[in-house]
């Protein structure tokens, strides 16, 4: 998310209000600003200064704001879709929620989770091949999906074909290795429901030809940790998440980091889930 105070300053001055009415266009359709506008002039014409200043506050107050942005996203994307269909009610069964990750193994799993969906769903059974996720644009040559998986796996932001690294393998290679190791099919079980996946035979071939087979070595727990742990990472950085959010735990709490006992690089959790691990 942009800096909330440098993006805001693009407002302040002489011109900052009309500027600021104007960029509410993007949002919000004419005829609300027009309104705005009209009830800001109300206002004002009746000495209200402080009123008007309000009202304008409460708009500035949901820039860069990722939780409000996506809050309001939905509801405008409901309205116009249920008008133009002829229905009610929401069209997402849950609501946003939102999840610190630290850059390292826990980015490179949680990014792993994202391009794997297509292929647990049945969807596709190469991430490659479904369309609409980061992984298949960067193979497709999407420049920006590539440096945001270089990234991810900690190479050069341009980097995703060029060998390097203890490994001798470029940023493609090492991801490819990385999303076949995590996404194994697993077969129901007495403890385990399943889930779909690649097949033990595919990652193995993949492993063979482009990296390691340690890489297969991830995180395998179920998804509620990714929508309601709230926070992710090594020891040190969920106890600085929850030493800055302390207000909102219970005095009993003496310490916010809570091991994800199915990892064997060292991820821990704000919030301790009890969900089985998914057997390898």
């Amino acid at each position: 998310m942009p800096d909330r105070a440098k993006f805001l300053r693009r407002f302040e001055g002489p011109e900052g209000e009309e500027k600021l009415l104007e960029h509410l266009t993007l949002l919000y359709s004419k005829a609300y600003v027009t309104a705005l506008r009209h009830e800001l002039s109300d206002l004002r014409s009746k000495g209200m200064s402080g009123p008007a200043e309000e009202l304008l506050e409460r708009y500035r107050s949901r820039f860069c704001n990722l939780s409000q942005f996506v809050k309001e996203l939905k509801e405008r994307f409901s309205r116009w879709f249920n008008k133009h269909h002829g229905r009610r009610g929401t069209l997402w069964m849950d609501r946003y929620k939102s999840v610190l990750v630290q850059d390292g193994d826990a980015l490179r799993t949680m990014a792993a989770y994202i391009d794997l969906n297509s292929v647990r769903a049945g969807l596709a059974k190469d991430p490659k091949d479904y369309r609409w996720c980061g992984y298949a644009e960067a193979v497709a040559g999407s420049k920006r999906a590539r440096r945001g998986l270089c990234r991810v796996v900690d190479s050069p932001l341009d980097a995703w074909n060029e060998k390097a690294g203890p490994s001798g393998l470029s940023a493609a290679e090492w991801y490819r290795c990385w999303l076949f190791g995590e996404g194994v099919e697993v077969e129901a079980s007495a403890v385990s429901s399943g889930r779909k996946g690649i097949s033990k035979e595919e990652a193995k071939q993949v492993l063979a030809k482009g990296g390691q087979l340690s890489l297969s070595e991830l995180l395998r727990c179920r998804v509620r940790y990714f929508s309601d742990g709230v926070a992710i990472g090594s020891r040190s950085f969920v106890e600085g998440v929850f030493a800055g959010r302390r207000e909102h735990f219970g005095a009993k709490r003496k310490a916010g980091a809570r091991k994800i006992g199915e990892t064997t690089v060292g991820l821990f959790t704000l919030r301790a889930l009890r969900v089985r691990a998914v057997e390898s």
